[in-house]
């Protein structure tokens, strides 16, 4: 069984005027147990529609998709799930620990339960000393913080994300990688949405690209990297000589330049692929559309 399965989703808008805005076109996506998966595509390509279809906040206008073999019109299907929206907006008058409390509670999480899992999470994510501060004093930083801290408090099987590095600095986009690769080493499933390449490197198994409404492609990250090698740059001393050089070859011809180094007595080193990045793959696939 999938983590999340999506047939033939769809959905259509009305915009202005009246004019039919096609946000999603016939999307498919298998999306495994234990995997993490990087949503990838340019602002307004659909990522954020995506998403709110599967958590029921809107209804699509044609397919179907599944949550841990659950449709998404049924309840049971978001028990599954830690669901971090986009921008997420809390209670204000409330604190992070009563925040939590009504969250667990939604779960039917029991008192010691919560309690034990609370102060874990806002330890995780250095929000226990800001615990009983209400909510309205706290930074862009920390408010996104608290929505990782009620994703993770029911410990679910499926986790949906919205841009959840946004709004971080650099010490809290790494705790937010390493808490993902955490969930990947316990069989969780990680599905999480953003346009920063680099996040996607990281932590990511596959990715999935998409561009107005439409999937582009879903390939595994490391396929990508191999299937990026543009050439070689290959390190080597000659003879009689004690400096290292650096040249660059093609991959057709790097067999050929290797033969020649070791025949004229040079030395290798180092020989390492040239790659296009992920980004670089990335703005190609939309830069065609």
């Amino acid at each position: 069984m999938s983590a999340i399965s999506i047939h033939g989703l769809s959905k259509t808008f009305r915009g202005k005027r009246g004019a039919r805005v096609v946000a999603l076109k016939n999307l498919d996506l298998e999306i495994e147990q234990g995997e993490i998966f990087g949503f990838l595509g340019p602002n307004g390509a659909g990522k954020s529609t995506t998403i709110k279809t599967l958590m029921g906040l809107i209804r699509p206008t044609s397919g179907s998709a599944l949550i841990m073999g659950k449709d998404i019109s049924s309840p049971d299907a978001r028990r599954h799930v830690g669901f971090l929206p986009e921008n997420p907006a809390f209670y204000e008058y409330l604190s992070a620990a009563e925040y939590l409390n009504f969250v667990g509670r939604t779960f039917s999480m029991d008192a010691s339960q919560l309690e034990k899992k609370s102060e874990e999470v806002l330890k995780l994510l250095d929000l226990w000393d800001a615990r009983k501060r209400l909510l309205r004093s706290y930074s862009k930083g920390m408010v996104q913080r608290v929505g990782l801290a009620q994703v993770l408090l029911h410990n679910p099987d499926v986790y949906i994300l919205d841009e959840p590095m946004s709004g971080l600095d650099p010490i809290g986009r790494s705790l937010v990688k390493d808490i993902i690769l955490d969930l990947k080493g316990r069989g969780k499933s990680v599905f999480f949405s953003t346009h920063i390449t680099s996040d996607v490197e990281s932590v990511c198994d596959r990715v999935g690209v998409i561009v107005k409404g439409e999937m582009k492609c879903v390939r595994r990250v490391d396929e990508i990297a191999v299937g990026g090698i543009t050439g070689y740059e290959v390190r080597h001393v000659t003879a009689g000589s004690t400096t290292p050089e650096v040249i660059q070859v093609t991959k057709e011809s790097l067999s050929a330049k290797l033969s020649e180094l070791q025949a004229s007595g040079s030395q290798v080193l180092v020989v390492e692929p040239l790659r296009k990045n992920l980004e670089e793959f990335f703005v190609d696939i939309v830069r065609q559309e």
